[in-house]
């Protein structure tokens, strides 16, 4: 639970993230709707000064042609027969004005004919930048309007992951609370009539087969090597486990051996635990045996020292196949690895 709320905490981090991209993306498709109208605003402005160019510099160059035509049709001697052909000097001076104001008139119309051609031009590549801008803009927004969907998404994944994982880890420790709670309830119901029995006369109280002189001693009940150790763990992603044993990691069908003489107090499921076998071995001590694939004996029967409980099998697939090993003396659980030969560990 300890790493699912660090996992929440920075799935909250996430997405108050993407909460904020969220905003920042809306707000730059709302820009760029903004820019879209102000650009085909600009647009249709452009086109219509470009229409407007265009059919002044038809006019232009309708005049210029009737021009050209009729200074072809006079000839070139025709300027110098009108001044020559003037009646006075008055009438000299008139059509001499009156044909350097024409000159000028048709130079006139030459230049701003020019102008037109470069006004138009210039609009014409004005318009082509501003359409390839509109363009732009809308293959922006598309892309802002399809990465803020996808964030959309990520947030509804990340959402329902954090609300799954929350009902399993829950269900889990649920599991493992009722599991251990039944285990300690079990010892201490065997030891409680144990007890009673010896009151009522019916049996001496045994000594435990189980003594001092066995710690480093003791042969372990299936080879194989630590998957986890007795006590409290630290997880590779920070979490905490405490385990009441140690736990084995060995091939499922491996024989599972037992490390006392004892007699079986408990055969069978034992929830998060699987298939378990409880040896009582007098005196208080009892050695637990889980995750197990086939159970080999019965409650009540007696068993001896090295004698087959069992094999090893799967309770749990993220730890794979192991044996679960606990021993308990006068009911707390003390280290197993203590009591195991220590050239096997």
């Amino acid at each position: 639970m300890s790493g699912l709320q660090n996992t929440a905490h920075e799935i909250r981090d996430e997405v108050n993230l993407l909460d904020k991209q969220h905003d920042a993306t809306a707000r730059m498709v709302k820009s760029l709707d903004q820019q879209m109208i102000a650009i085909t605003d600009e647009v249709q402005t452009t086109t219509d000064d470009l229409q407007k160019s265009e059919r002044e510099a038809s006019m232009k160059r309708t005049v210029l042609q009737r021009r050209l035509i009729e200074i072809y049709k006079r000839g070139p001697l025709y300027s110098a027969e009108v001044l020559f052909s003037a009646q006075s000097v008055g009438q000299l001076v008139a059509r001499y004005k009156y044909l350097h104001l024409l000159a000028l008139r048709d130079k006139g119309l030459v230049h701003r004919l020019d102008d037109l051609h470069s006004k138009i031009e210039s609009q014409q590549i004005q318009l082509v930048r501003l359409q390839n801008s509109v363009a732009e803009n809308r293959s922006q927004k598309e892309r802002e309007a399809a990465r803020l969907a996808d964030l959309e998404k990520e947030q509804a994944k990340n959402l329902v992951r954090v609300q799954e994982d929350t009902k399993r880890t829950k269900a889990r420790l649920a599991e493992l609370e009722k599991s251990e709670a039944r285990l300690n309830n079990l010892i201490a119901s065997f030891e409680a009539e144990r007890r009673r029995a010896s009151g009522r006369g019916a049996v001496a109280l045994a000594p435990s087969s189980i003594r001092t002189t066995d710690i480093g001693r003791l042969d372990w009940p299936v080879n194989g090597t630590f998957l986890y150790r007795f006590g409290r763990f630290v997880n590779p992603n920070n979490t905490t486990t405490r385990w009441n044993g140690i736990g084995i990691s060995a091939p499922v069908g491996t024989m599972v051996k037992s490390v006392s003489a004892g007699m079986v107090a408990y055969a069978g499921p034992m929830g998060t635990y699987g298939n378990t076998v409880i040896l009582e071995h007098g005196g208080g001590d009892y050695s637990v045996y889980g995750s197990l694939d086939k159970i080999a004996v019965r409650k009540g029967t007696r068993v001896i020292k090295g004698q087959p409980l069992g094999t090893v099998g799967v309770s749990d697939p993220a730890l794979g196949s192991h044996l679960h090993f606990e021993i308990r003396r006068g009911g707390p659980a003390v280290d197993p690895a203590e009591w195991l030969r220590a050239a096997a560990r």
